[in-house]
This record gives C-alpha cells, structure tokens and sequence, in this order.
C-alpha cells in the first residue's frame, strides 16, 4: 500500500482513481462490496458455550464428575443425581457472571463517526461512515470526527485533535503538503480515523478504510494481545491443584483403613466418595465469582467501572500507580493566577473556567490599568478558543487559550466584542517547533500583530517594552529580570506565556517586539489528591507522575501534593537510556514529564521486571498497549477514547485519581472477603471430613452391630448447599475493616492459604469434629437419632462459624444485615428434612425434640467460647508484638 502522506494530491488521486468531484454512486457501491464496509472488526468473539464448558475445567470439578461417574455405576442414582445437579448449579451459576462481565468490541465499533459528508457526482451528500470507500472525497468542518485514514487535498486554517491517537495535546495545524516521515504526529498532510477537527475546515479523499486505518491497527494489537492470569486465578488453580490432590489422598486412606475392617469394597468406596463431597469446597468459584462481582458493582457506585471480574482483586496486589496529571491529579481547569508586568504581579481570583474574580495589586483590587487592559486584550486576539455556557462554563478549543480569554472576560473584555473592534486578517499558527502564535488584527488606522508564546522564545524577538502608557527600549538588566520571574513562576507550578505586541502592516513580521508581560497559569491539583497520596504512601504504594508538561510545573504540582520525589526523568531522557539503564534507576523515579503514551510501555515493562503490580492510567488510542501491558489497565470515563476503554480493566467515570484510591481500598476488602470465606468453607468441610474420619477410626456401629458414619452423601450434599453457598455470598458483602489501608499490598504470589489461615482452619475443624462427635456417639445405638443430630449440628455449627471468623477478622459480629437474614434462613432450610416427614427416607433423618434442639445449641455456645477465648489470644499476642 502506498504512503499516501509523501505523494502529492496529484498523484493520490490518480493511484486511487478518483477525482475532485468525487466517485460515483455506481463505483463507490462497487468499491463498498469488494473491500467491505468501514468498520472495526472484531477477531474473535466470546462463545458462550466454550465459557460455560471452560467452568468444567477445575480440578476440583473434574473429581466430583468422578464421583458423579462412580455412584451412577454402582446404582447409587440419587447420589449421583444430587453430585450432578450441584456440579451443573454451580457452572451456570459461575457463567452467568462472567457472561456478563465481558465487553464486546461495540464500543471500538462506535468510535467512527455514524454519518459523513462525502462528495459523489460532484454533489455533497451525508452518509453512513461505514459506508465510506478508498478514494471517497469527504468534506470535513469543526468539530467533525474523522471517519477514515484521509489525504488532505484542501485546507483552510485547519487544525486536527490528535491526541486521541498520537498523545500531542495541542491541535495540530495540517497542510496538503506531503512529508517523508515515519511519524504519524509529522504527518501534516493526513487526517487520521478518530481524531477531531478543532477549527477550520478541509476536504480530502479516503486513503485507508476499517481494520487498514491506524486505528484499525491499534485494534489488532489490542484484541490480539493475550491475557495474563491474575494472582487470585493463579493462586486459586494451585490451591484446587493441591486440594484435589490431597482429598484423593484422604480418600485412598479412608477406603484402605474401611477394607482393613472388613468392610465391602462397594460401600467402602462409596463412604470414600462421600469423604470427597465432604472435603470438595465445590461452591468456592461460584462464591469467589459473586464475591467479585459484588466489589464490582460496589465500585461502580464510586465511579470506578470494573471491566474485568478478576481485576477487582488484582487491585488489592498493586504496589505502583503510575497516573496522568492532567484531569487526574489536577482538576483540568487552566486558570491565569499571576499576571507581571513593570515589575508588578497581579494576582487572579476566581477558579475554573466561569468569568468571575477580582484582580488584586498587593492585596488591593483593580479595576482599570492600561497595561493589564492591553496585556488580555492582546492575548485574547491570539487565540481560536471560545468561552461557552452550556448549563456551566466550557471551553471549546484549547484550554490554555481558553484561560486567556475567561481572564479577559473577569476584566470585562469579552471575546466577541474585541474581535468586532479588532479583525483578524491574518494568522501565524502555533507550532511545537516555534512554540509562539501570532495574529494581525485590524487596529484603529492599521494593524497590530498580537503574540503569545514560550518566554523565552518571545523574548528573543523583542526589543523594547511596555513601560505604562509608553514603550521603551529593552534592556539587559531588563531582559534579565524577565527570565528571572518566569524562572520564580515556574518553579510554582506555573505555566508560563509572555505576551507581546507591535503596531505594523498587514504584512507583519515576527521580530521588534513590544513585550507587554508574563501571564501564569495553573491546572490545579484536586483538593483531595493530597489526602489520597498520604493513603497510597501509608498503604506502601508509590504513586508515580506521567506528564507532558515541563519538568519543573510536574515537580512543584508534586510538591504540592505531598509526593516523594527521588527522580525526574523526561521523554528525552527515556529515549537515551537503553533498557539496562533505565532498569536500573526506574523505581527511584517520581515523574516523567515531556513523555510520549509510547512511553508508558516501556515503564510498565520495567516495573513488572521488579516484580511491581501496576496501575497505569491512560485516555489516547496509543495508550491502548500500555494499558494492556499494565496488571490494572485504568482509562478515563470522560476524555478516554473507547479505545483506550477497551483495552483497559477500570474505567473512571469521572477520571478523578480518588476513585483509584478507593477501587484500590474496595479491592483488598474483596481478597479480605475472599480469605474469610476460604477460612469459612475449608474449616467446615474439614470438619466434616475430620467427623468422618473419626467415626472410621473410633469404629462406631448402630443397633444392629453394623459399621456405621455420621452422615450419608445427599446429607453431605444438603449441608454444602445449605452452608457453602448464600452465607459464603453474603461473606463477600462486608465492608472494610479500619485498618485496610495501612497494610502493604498483598504479595500476588503468597499462597492462598498462609500458615496462619491452615491453623485456625484445622483448629476449628478439629473443635467441630469434637463437639458432633461426642454428640453423634451420644445417640448411639439409635442411628437415625444420631445421624440427624449430627447432621442438624454440623450445619448450625458451620454457620456460627460465620461470626467467628468475622468478629477475628475485626468486623462486628452483627453489622452485617444481609448476612444476618441469610444465616436465619439457612437454618429454617436445614430443618426442612428434619420436620418434613415423606424426605425422611431419602435423607435418613427423623424429628428432633427439645431436648435434642437443647444439646444442639450447648454445643453451638461451647463452639462461641472456643471462638472468644481464640480471639482473644490473637489479639493480646498482637499488641505485644505492636508493643515491642
């Protein structure tokens, strides 16, 4: 395919067999069915049989379907029946939410234009974007989104948005010459798929349509890249792993020590089958899924839209947060706070971008000064933004000049009447290379050339300066003393413009300036960004800066807001360290300034070699593989591209750094919640393999003399349902305990269980297995008495468990309103085969009395002290090591 940007109109037109007056109607449908519509395609689509069939794939799963095989073998139907339809439960269940966390690629789809106004048989014609073909002349005015990959062929005073696809926050000033270069951001003479015009107006014939288009490229790399597992996901299929492993180990124990008794081979496996049901934590991806899905939705209300279920507890782990400073850290409102001229500072009141504030010459207000009145006017006739109200204040254009014109406004200069008194016949733009823009604007009997720019670039082109009402010459104590207050002003967070003026023709040259003064503006830091920063610092998370603006504004911003700083580092620098160097020093850097979005790739790479969990911010197209790269991809929700959206894992709503803060605290409250109903759903089932065990081993029989275990499959079955699956939800509800930022972050590849959590696991089976016991031994000979006793009680116990660990885990015992009513309504459940006569033979249970509901809370209150007099030795161990 040709580069269309290093040929002239000339010989673009004819390679695409087109003409000014544009293709036919004929051709172009012709054109549309050989080469497909203009469009993103999607390369792969979520087929939700595969994901249903994926949730087959856990180990732990796989086992149970063993087991579901065997019974079914063996005539145990009801058996396998009851394994199957939990196994099946569980599956959708866990496809449900997943299904419905996934994106499409709908919103990469929407990112061209809907309608376009093409030019076909010489007529101007509105139409569908995606029906666009190469050598289509489209007509392009403010405001527009680009619809395709354009050659420009016509321009006037056109400027393009590009910073969507090549990071360039200041619009760029396109021409229809042609350029060799490799840089999109160098490539004057195209327009590219996404971007938008800022002013004036082109036309230009289509070049490159859909996945062709440098958009549609970036699209690939993002559907293509793959996804890494989280920490979780790893950490739970090497738990299940081992788990599984483990429970085929218990079970070829218990069928050995059955054999050994005598018993038969077939009972004596199925026995083994039901110490598997027992031990097969089968609701925890279903729970941990939901448990997700909960953060996820809580987060939502906090304006942190989660993307990926996963990722929700993947932000608990993150130990960097590499953030944007633009709308992110600060609010995104430039606004003039220092006015010098003579010598002389005025200060500016007001915020944002509405009209109102006085201006204050040591501490007293002015309201008429010849200088200041010549220094906005000037400043405001050399800028193409406009101050609008629509329901609040805006700017449409570029926010710098558009803080310009809202100073003018509080002086009482609006725009438009300046522009009527002062027409503009001609326009020198703004470049990145000459960093100045001039205006020749009509002026009483003349002309005067209006210009703003870097400092030190408008003072290079002047020699003298207003003094008052007269200009004099400019000196070099004079011109020193300039440098010196944009130096002073920059150095507070200021950006610097000077302003200047000379009376002259209508051919007007840029040299024998008049300097007028420095204006200094500020995108504030949000209020709270401060606080946030102290939250990350005491949660033993840095907090990094990524900026295009100068060095020495990112670092007093930094300062600002309480950021540590050992380093700065700009884009030039990145691009002269090789990747051994910049490896060497990248987790001592603070800020990187003057950078590129490409940049943030090659940070993320170096990060992750050190073993740090990223978050990293972003909002332009380019910014998709570094978002993807990143183990938190965080786009902004109001000026991130839906590229940048897709690619990421969090979307802010309202693009405040906050939200990250609080996302982050949500998601170690998820692994928080997620630890606890590990604890909860291990040290139950261990209490009902250990309650096994020990009837096996202890050799217990009913009235017949034959061997006999507390409790057959279905009730093992009936207790999991009951206990392992709305209580372990309600678990994922909690809120964070107090303490929650002052941890470091969590190791993404600690174990998921820690040798703390397998103690208090097997202390609490072992105290269970003990009080079911000696309660099932109790009954004996009556075994159906026994049976239900023991099965009644292994299920209130396990649900009193629930509060135990809550209350150890510092949360109140009784805070929890949902978990309360699911608790109440578990146990009216668990009586259900205990009170309903015709499911007696099914599940081997009879009525209990009294006494017998009696003996079952005795030992629920003898569980509550164990758990009390636990929680108390934590707690005084722990304040002696905090003491110490």
């Amino acid at each position: 395919m040709p580069n269309w940007h290093e040929l002239d109109v000339k010989d673009v037109l004819a390679q695409l067999q087109t003409i000014s007056d544009g293709l036919t109607e004929k051709e172009a449908a012709y054109r549309l069915e050989k080469i497909g519509p203009n469009e993103l395609k999607e390369e792969s689509k979520i087929n939700p049989l595969m994901m249903f069939l994926g949730g087959f794939k856990d180990f732990l799963v796989i086992i149970l379907i063993a087991a579901t095989i065997f019974s079914a073998l063996v005539g145990e139907i009801l058996d396998a029946t009851a394994i199957l339809f939990v196994v099946i439960l569980n599956s959708i269940f866990s496809f449900l939410q997943e299904y419905k966390a996934e994106k499409s690629m709908e919103a990469l789809k929407k990112l061209a234009s809907s309608d376009s106004t093409v030019i076909r048989d010489g007529k101007k014609l509105r139409v569908p974007s995606k029906t666009l073909v190469p050598g289509d002349i489209v007509v392009l005015e403010q405001g527009d989104k680009i619809p395709a990959d354009v050659r420009l062929i016509d321009v006037v005073d056109f400027k393009v948005d590009e910073s969507a696809i090549t990071g360039e926050s200041v619009a760029v000033k396109k021409t229809t010459t042609p350029a060799k270069t490799t840089t999109l951001a160098e490539m004057k003479c195209m327009a590219f798929m996404g971007t938008v015009v800022a002013y004036g107006r082109a036309t230009g014939v289509v070049a490159r349509t859909g996945m062709e288009t440098e958009m549609g490229k970036i699209a690939h790399v993002v559907q293509t890249a793959g996804e890494e597992d989280t920490p979780l996901q790893k950490a739970l299929d090497k738990f299940g792993k081992s788990l599984g492993v483990l429970i085929i180990g218990i079970c070829i124990v218990v069928i050995m020590a059955g054999l050994l008794r005598g018993g038969n081979l077939i009972d004596t496996i199925i026995m083994g089958i039901a110490l598997a049901i027992a031990a097969i934590p089968e609701g925890l991806p279903a729970v941990v899924t939901v448990t997700l899905a909960i953060g996820m939705r809580h987060m939502a209300k906090k304006n942190a839209i989660m993307r990926k279920l996963h990722a929700v507890e993947t932000l608990g782990s993150v130990s960097i947060i590499c953030s944007d400073k633009t709308g992110t850290l600060t609010k995104n409102e430039m606004t003039i706070r220092k006015i010098w001229f003579n010598d002389k500072t005025i200060d500016v009141m007001g915020s944002g971008y509405e009209p109102a504030g006085d201006f204050l010459m040591d501490g007293v207000k002015v309201d008429k000064n010849d200088q200041l009145s010549l220094l906005l006017r000037a400043g405001s006739l050399c800028t193409n933004s406009q101050l609008r109200r629509d329901g609040e204040w805006m700017i449409v254009g570029d926010p710098t000049e558009g803080a310009i014109n809202v100073a003018a406004e509080k002086f009482g200069l609006k725009k438009e009447d300046i522009e009527k008194e002062n027409q503009r016949k001609g326009e020198i733009p703004f470049t990145s290379e000459r960093k100045m823009m001039s205006t020749v604007n009509k002026y009483e009997s003349g002309y005067i050339l209006c210009v703003k720019g870097a400092p030190e670039i408008v003072l290079e082109k002047c020699t003298k300066f207003q003094f008052g009402s007269k200009t004099v010459d400019l000196t070099a104590e004079m011109r020193q003393k300039i440098i010196d207050k944009d130096t002073e002003m920059a150095g507070n967070a200021l950006r610097m413009l000077a302003i200047a003026y000379k009376q002259t023709d209508v051919k007007a040259t840029e040299d024998d300036l008049i300097f007028i003064g420095l204006v200094g503006m500020i995108d504030p830091p949000r209020p709270e960004v401060a606080r946030d920063v102290k939250v990350c610092m005491d949660a033993g998370m840095r907090v990094v800066m990524i900026t295009g603006d100068n060095k020495s504004t990112a670092m007093a911003i930094a300062r600002d807001i309480g950021m540590t700083v050992d380093t700065a580092l700009t884009g030039e620098d990145l691009n002269k360290m090789n990747d051994e160097q910049f490896d060497a020093v990248v987790e001592s850097v603070g800020i990187y300034a003057r950078v590129n979005p490409d940049h943030k790739a090659r940070i993320v790479d170096a990060l992750k070699k050190k073993g740090h969990i990223i978050a990293m911010t972003g909002d332009g197209i380019n910014d998709a593989p570094a978002l993807k790269k990143a183990d938190i991809g965080i786009a902004m929700g109001i000026k991130g591209t839906d590229v940048a959206k897709e690619a990421s894992d969090m979307v802010l709503a309202d693009d405040n750094f906050s939200t990250i803060v609080e996302a982050i605290r949500d998601g170690r409250n998820v692994f928080d919640n997620i630890k606890n109903f590990i604890i909860y759903l291990l040290s139950s089932n261990v209490a009902e393999v250990m309650v096994v065990f020990a009837a096996i081993i202890i050799g217990f029989t009913n009235e017949a003399g034959s061997f006999i275990v507390p409790f057959t499959a279905i009730q093992l079955l009936w207790i999991n349902i009951v206990t392992d699956g709305l209580p372990a939800v309600a678990l994922g509800t909690d809120s964070p305990v107090g303490d929650i930022m002052k941890r470091k972050p969590r190791d993404p590849n600690e174990k998921i269980l820690s040798r703390p959590m397998l103690t208090h696991i097997l202390m609490t089976g072992l105290v269970i297995t003990a009080i079911v016991t000696i309660q099932f031994a109790y009954y004996l000979p009556d075994a159906t008495k026994a049976m239900t006793v023991a099965f009644t009680s292994i299920a209130v116990l396990e649900l009193v468990n629930i509060f135990k660990i809550r209350y150890e885990g510092g949360q109140s015992p009784f805070n929890n309103r949902k978990l309360l009513y699911i608790v109440a309504a578990s146990v009216a459940v668990q009586m259900i085969p205990v009170y309903v006569p015709f499911l007696w033979p099914i599940f081997g249970t009879t009525s209990l009395n009294l006494v017998d509901i009696g003996l079952i809370v005795a030992g629920c209150m003898a569980f509550a002290v164990y758990g009390l007099i636990r929680i108390a030795v934590l707690r005084k161990i722990k304040a002696g090591k905090a003491k110490s």
